[in-house]
């Protein structure tokens, strides 16, 4: 049995566009909701500070490019970690359209002053509209497990050949697989509550926006030395790279902002998606400093060499090889072992 290339089966190209088919459908869908609301309200769309759908249009935007990106990059490595983390992602999506529905709802009947002529019936208009993003989200979802199940049979050996029969590099490698993959779904969330608030909140003049923009490069460094160090095992890195985290949880502090009464309206129409964004973020940056740890703690263990080709890893070939070949062996000479049968072709790994 021999692995096929990048999409050489139809689990790889079924995958991939049942993703690409549902970002299309659920883009198109938020983009009209947009349209709508905004012919309706003209100019006083922006100029009222109205920015819950452009927030909501650029987020979906960000996910879906986001999810298409690391499901290519998953079948690339054959990657199975990484595809069940696309699949949590996508039950992520799932409830933060349906947060749209409500949130939207919200942003036209509570925008004060009003933002559109009649919200009753620029409601009517958009409701359905709204309503069909979750569920081709979730429809795609079951899909998408269906295929991985294949993918999973498809893939299940490539660790063994990655790392070996060892069940202790095995297990190394496995944390270090689901450490990259965390820091990948650490910067879309980091990404994700930045882009809110500086679309949806943020006084261009005010000091807080100035250290949302100035933590954009820091954080972005700071995963991207995580993911440097892991993989070479380059320890004070690593050590500065995990320090960093700790500090940057304490994003985790705007869940005050969003609730107290000073600042509460400003947030009405997005509270819910920000403090789902923010939660999420700060309990995937606690898993990556916990999973990370453990990933030091393996370095000088054996496991550089596996995990750089593991990064790397192209399709094994399994060749079929004659035994009647080998040797110069014929069909008579195998006489002479037990039974007098002949060899059957044996399959080899190259």
């Amino acid at each position: 049995m021999a692995v096929e290339p990048l999409f050489g089966t139809r689990a790889q190209k079924a995958f991939i566009i049942t993703i690409a088919v549902q970002a299309i459908v659920v883009i198109t869908m938020v983009a009209l909701t947009f349209g709508i609301v905004q012919a309706d309200a003209g100019s006083t769309f922006t100029e009222l500070g109205y920015k819950t759908l452009p927030c909501y249009l650029a987020l979906f935007i960000l996910a879906e490019i986001f999810e298409l990106i690391m499901a290519f990059d998953a079948l690339r490595l054959r990657n199975i970690i990484q595809l069940m983390g696309i699949v949590l992602f996508h039950g992520a999506l799932i409830v933060f359209s349906a947060l749209q529905v409500h949130e939207t709802h919200v942003a036209i009947f509570n925008c004060q002053p009003k933002c559109v002529s009649d919200p009753n019936h620029v409601w009517n208009k958009v409701q359905n509209i709204l309503i069909v993003a979750p569920c081709i989200v979730a429809a795609s979802w079951f899909f998408l497990m269906f295929w991985i199940k294949q993918l999973y049979a498809e893939f299940g050996w490539v660790i063994f050949h990655v790392v070996g029969a060892n069940p202790k590099l095995k297990s190394m490698y496995q944390f270090y697989q689901i450490f990259i993959c965390l820091l990948k779904f650490d910067f879309f969330c980091f990404v994700g509550v930045t882009m809110q608030l500086l679309i949806v909140i943020l006084n261009k003049n005010s000091a807080e926006f100035g250290v949302t923009v100035a933590a954009i490069p820091i954080v972005l460094l700071l995963l991207a030395g995580c993911a440097r160090a892991v993989k070479h095992e380059v320890k004070l890195l690593m050590i500065f790279s995990l320090a960093l985290m700790l500090p940057s949880m304490s994003y985790l502090y705007k869940l005050d902002r969003f609730y107290a009464p000073s600042s509460a309206q400003e947030y009405v129409s997005t509270r819910a998606t920000l403090t789902v964004f923010t939660v999420v973020a700060f309990l995937l940056l606690l898993a990556s400093l916990a999973i990370g740890i453990k990933c030091f703690r393996d370095f000088d263990k054996g496991l550089h060499e596996s995990k750089t080709h593991g990064q790397s890893y192209t399709p094994v070939k399994m060749q079929v090889i004659d035994a009647f070949r080998m040797g110069g062996m014929t069909e008579r000479q195998s006489s002479y072992f037990p039974g007098g049968a002949p060899l059957q072709p044996q399959i080899s790994i190259e």
